[in-house]
């Protein structure tokens, strides 16, 4: 059973903000803003790629509650998901951080080599 799984299913302890049948929401470990903050589905989906519409949908719900329930609705935040190795996925469980509470600035990735991909 994957890390997020365990959190999912309460065998690990976390610092939950929001939560419903099929999503929950817990503060990051190692914050990167003030509020940063991941949601996963409860059920275990590696990736993006492999969600099906209807759990997107339901996730879509979750995080407009869950921004505005935080105060980040109004004055804006980042929503992003990495996907797969390649994209930055270190726990093979679909999560998105959502990361807010401050204005934040584009980061270009350190190990990117454009060249490298070509």
């Amino acid at each position: 059973m994957c890390l997020f799984c365990k959190i999912a299913n309460k065998e690990i302890s976390s610092n939950i903000e929001l939560e419903n049948e099929d999503f929950i929401a817990f503060h990051d470990i190692n914050p990167i803003a003030p509020i940063h903050l991941l949601v996963i589905p409860k059920v275990h989906v590696e990736n993006f790629q492999k969600a099906s519409p209807k759990l997107m949908a339901k996730a879509t719900s979750f995080i407009q509650e869950l921004t505005i329930k935080m105060g980040l609705d109004s004055d804006g935040y980042r929503l992003l998901t990495n996907n797969g190795e390649n994209g930055g996925q270190e726990v093979m469980h679909l999560h998105f951080h959502i990361v807010g509470g401050t204005r934040l600035k584009w980061v270009h990735l350190s190990d990117n080599n454009p060249k490298a991909a070509i």
